[in-house]
């Protein structure tokens, strides 16, 4: 778990999921957070009491991040905005299938007119290649719908850029400097919500800021009425940005702890922590336990190097160990290593199945139906009529009843696919439960 104590002048992130950085007034978004120890409205009990939110964010492309506290969001008001023509519009980039059967990954704009409506769909397009050509999205392409939720604001950039005395009118109040620090971008993360629910089934969402300059944030404890599992921002047009919501995602989809740590913190002495990629045990340890990424120690990682347990992670340079020693986990612009990969890949599979139906599951359908799935190559599919499997059509993505065995005796008989990803990037059991869908249909007479 996280440190109880903070870094001097810097406040603890608690590694759970991510959330986005609190939309906060612009006063308030270059305030400097007082040093540890200095009494603040968020010490002072009553309605006068300041909400925080923790926030991590990157220095710069390569740099291990850190951790501030902002001021929370503050409610909207009733039609704080009036409507702006296209203002909320969703716009489809990437189609897959269903969102009930697909990750949904929501890119919300901020810093973009009405007239750059088209750059922002452009600026989506560019930053979703980016991200997805990354390991292991890159193998599961496949998984995922993206969407754009045209958020229109009245001037175009975004506070903070290029420097601290620049203001901007935009639709989330995006602004660098925030919390005084240059990189930290901050948005209103109650407007983020009245955009981002726009969307059918938003699973993750992003926020791109229009501007060229390195920045970006993840922030936790932030739950969604609409359900996502996270948030994080990034500036649009800056080459390394994406690095930023790659990291941010493997706290939200792979619940994975950082592996970077402050020596500032000590030793770590708490109980062992839940997060599969950080523990209190060594190598030796861990495989003869059998305790969370034992069955990958030896391995060569793709992010360099053999996993193990190196010392050093979840914020303490000693007491806690990781896997490799320079994941993306750990420093930007590095590779998830196999536990991480692991991980990432169960967390796509906890929003997004491995079949997608192509005929309807919700009526009947007749002996002579042609019944269509679709799956990912490699996909083992096996058919099965009330039960039991036939196997001359394994693997086949369209069946008809009849050719399956389907008896014409005026009784309603269940047909059933079972698709299993057989890929041994995951060797966990139970994760390896999520790689798992079956879809039945009704057939009639």
């Amino acid at each position: 778990m996280p440190p109880t104590h903070p870094i001097p002048g810097r406040a603890r992130r608690t590694p759970l999921r991510i959330a986005l950085a609190s939309g906060i007034a612009l006063t308030a978004a270059l305030a400097v957070t007082a040093p540890a120890g200095t009494a603040t409205a968020a010490d002072e009990p009553g309605p006068a009491a300041q909400r925080t939110e923790r926030v991590e964010y990157f220095t710069g492309p390569g740099a291990h991040p850190r951790h501030t506290e902002v001021p929370a969001s503050e409610p909207l008001a009733p039609k704080e905005r009036a409507r702006i023509k296209g203002d909320g519009d969703v716009v489809p980039i990437v189609q897959a299938g269903p969102t009930d059967t697909k990750l949904d990954v929501v890119f919300i704009g901020d810093g973009y007119t009405s007239a750059q409506q088209e750059d922002f769909h452009a600026d989506v397009r560019a930053k979703w290649a980016k991200i997805s050509a990354v390991e292991p999205y890159a193998s599961y392409k496949n998984l995922f719908n993206v969407w754009a939720v045209d958020a229109v604001s009245r001037q175009s950039g975004v506070s903070g850029d290029p420097t601290s005395g620049t203001v901007k009118d935009t639709a989330l109040g995006s602004a660098f400097f925030c919390d005084g620090i240059e990189r930290l971008l901050c948005v209103d993360t109650n407007k983020v919500e009245s955009y981002a629910k726009k969307a059918a089934d938003p699973d993750l969402v992003i926020v791109l800021a229009n501007s060229t300059k390195y920045g970006g944030a993840g922030y936790n404890d932030i739950t969604s009425p609409s359900g996502y599992d996270g948030i994080a921002t990034a500036s649009s047009d800056h080459a390394q940005s994406d690095q930023v919501a790659v990291h941010e995602t493997g706290h939200s989809l792979g619940k994975l702890a950082d592996e970077y740590w402050y020596e500032e913190y000590g030793t770590y002495t708490g109980a062992e922590p839940w997060e599969s990629n950080i523990s209190k045990l060594t190598a030796a340890q861990l495989t003869a336990q059998k305790k969370k990424w034992y069955r990958w120690i030896g391995q060569t990682s793709p992010d360099g190097g053999t996993v193990g347990a190196y010392e050093g992670g979840g914020y303490y340079p000693r007491g806690l160990y990781r896997p490799t020693t320079d994941s993306i986990m750990r420093t930007l612009g590095r590779e998830f290593n196999l536990p991480g990969r692991e991980a990432m890949i169960a967390g796509f599979h906890r929003h997004a199945s491995v079949v997608t139906p192509a005929t309807a599951t919700d009526r009947a359908v007749r002996r002579d139906t042609k019944v269509r799935v679709e799956v990912a190559d490699g996909v083992r599919l096996r058919w099965s009529v009330d039960g039991r499997e036939v196997r001359r059509v394994r693997d086949e993505a369209v069946v008809t009843p009849r050719a399956l065995g389907v008896p014409s005796d005026g009784r309603a008989h269940t047909l059933s696919v079972r698709a299993t990803d057989p890929t041994d990037a995951v060797r966990d059991p139970e994760l390896r439960s999520l790689l798992t869908d079956t879809v039945e249909w009704r057939v009639t007479r």
